[in-house]
């Protein structure tokens, strides 16, 4: 095991010998490591935490701490983090509240940018990216490919659909749809379809051609939401991604962007 000696690991922690922990790192109780995780240094992590196979901490990254909420009174709640993740310096990522189920959730293949809050009971699906000093309060959702822009405040309990792209800088008060381009140079409106980022992961000309269709239905056309939905839904041929759009809009509780 690569341990440096600085490193201060508490006897009840799991670190398997694979794992390389640098200078000045703290490894709290009841937290467990994954095989091939590198804590460059100045790294604290406390538990209960469970965290994956090969992810990467950066210094001063603050690994499961206790939520930042007025209510928490020391319960034992929980965080738990993938694999392949790469987490920058001064990342700060809380344990879950018991109000709010007691887990903060991030998942697999995630780049978190420094500076990143990742407040209590949030879930990030696989493949997201947050950008530099991305601030997520607590209850966020951010599904898989997602992309927080830099300096981007979420409000607690939004959801930020999947493939959705938000500007830097922009405030999020409401739901983000999937396949989205929202910014704030657009007076925090959702403009435009992220048809650049579909290309990347595969999305055939037919796919983004139904999305781009239901895009217009939402954002270009004079009928309301309601109506627009009613419209999408009548559609026979309209595929299972304008299938995921519906269903996230008529789920959403803090209402959409659009």
């Amino acid at each position: 095991m690569n341990i440096h000696p600085t490193a201060i690991i508490d006897p009840g922690a799991k670190v398997p010998a694979s794992c390389q922990v640098g200078p000045y790192c703290v490894i709290g109780a009841d937290v467990e490591l994954g095989e091939n995780c590198r804590l460059i240094s100045h790294v604290a992590i406390e538990g209960p935490t469970k965290i994956g196979a090969d992810n990467v901490f950066f210094p001063f990254a603050a690994i499961g701490m206790a939520p930042q909420d007025v209510t928490y009174k020391g319960e034992p709640t929980r965080l738990e983090i993938g694999e392949h993740n790469e987490i920058r310096e001064c990342v700060t990522i809380n344990r879950g509240t018991v109000k709010g189920g007691g887990l903060t959730k991030v998942g697999s293949h995630l780049l978190i940018m420094a500076y990143t809050h990742i407040g209590h009971d949030c879930l990030i699906g696989d493949h997201a990216m947050l950008v530099n000093g991305a601030t997520l309060g607590g209850h966020v959702t951010v599904e898989e490919w997602a992309v927080v822009g830099a300096l981007c405040p979420v409000h607690q309990y939004v959801r930020i659909g999947a493939h959705a792209y938000i500007g830097g800088g922009t405030t999020i008060t409401q739901d983000v749809l999937p396949f989205s381009m929202t910014s704030a140079a657009r007076e925090t409106h959702a403009y435009l379809l992220n048809k650049v980022g579909l290309q990347r992961r595969g999305f055939s000309k037919e796919r983004i051609a139904k999305l781009h269709h239901a895009y217009k239905i939402l954002l270009a056309s004079k009928m309301n939401t309601s109506q627009a939905l009613e419209r999408l839904k009548s559609e026979a041929d309209r595929g299972e991604d304008v299938e995921m759009l519906i269903r996230f809009i008529e789920t959403s509780e803090r209402g959409v962007i659009k």
